[in-house]
């Protein structure tokens, strides 16, 4: 790390077996602050005690719903008064969608993008000029494999055109915020053990599901959590608008 303080931002990092919470401890042990943000304010701060203990870092953990302006700047102000600058962003926070296109409702679409793609310029908008001015920024979304094979795994539609809005948004950011010390990447996901998949994974469906993975295995949490950390580092600089995809193979392209 640098001798500067740098604090990480990692919105919905509140449940106890998702990719947030693995990547709060993995940014923790790499000597990071950690911010944790969630809609469910016990379970934020619950990560955030508990990244804090087994790190020894200063943490916080606020409740912020990424879809309101008002509650990201909340959120953000209270941020700043705990804890040093932001140096690194995870936009993590996102939800998922199986329903069928041709049943898919107005509202359920418009949930999905204003999680996924409305909640990420929220809260990004807000953090990237203080990494501007300072010369040093990490942002790092998390799409999903859906995003690029078009579905077939989880999400239906809305999810994964959602998703690929983020790789849109996440390469032209990179363009622009280059020039001011700041990298902007994606890491991909493809069949990760949390509590949104857990369910599915269990008798004929997980085993044809693995039979599509070359490692012969679903991914687990630190999996993802690990890239995004590398991605993050102040040494991995030279890295910009580049889509990271961590599925044991099973979409190679």
């Amino acid at each position: 790390m640098s001798t500067d303080p740098r604090t990480a931002v990692v919105t919905g990092a509140g449940s106890r077996r998702g990719i947030g919470r693995a990547t709060a401890h993995a940014l923790a042990a790499a000597g990071w602050h950690v911010a944790v943000l969630d809609l469910d304010e016990a379970g934020a701060k619950e990560t955030a005690d508990d990244v804090a203990g087994a790190h020894g870092v200063r943490t916080a953990g606020i409740a912020c719903d990424v879809t309101d302006e008002l509650s990201v700047e909340t959120a953000l102000a209270t941020l700043d008064a705990a804890l040093p600058p932001v140096g690194a962003l995870v936009n993590n926070a996102g939800i998922t969608s199986p329903v069928p296109f041709l049943e898919v409702t107005d509202a359920e679409w418009d949930t999905v993008f204003a999680v996924n793609v409305r909640g990420a310029y929220n809260i990004t908008r807000r953090v990237a000029p203080g990494m501007a001015e300072r010369g040093f920024g990490r942002i790092v979304f998390l799409s999903s494999v859906s995003a690029e094979r078009g579905g077939g795994v989880f999400g239906g539609v809305a999810y994964s055109a959602a998703k690929a809005g983020q790789l849109g948004f996440a390469r032209a950011l990179a363009r622009e915020l280059g020039p001011s010390g700041i990298t902007v990447n994606s890491v991909a996901p493809g069949l990760i053990d949390t509590d949104i998949t857990g369910g599915a994974l269990e008798g004929e469906r997980k085993e044809a599901l693995l039979a599509g993975i070359p490692v012969g295995r679903n991914g687990r949490v630190d999996d993802v959590a690990d890239l995004i950390t590398f991605l993050c580092r102040p040494e991995s600089g030279y890295i910009t608008g580049a889509t990271y995809d961590v599925n044991g193979g099973s979409h190679i392209h």
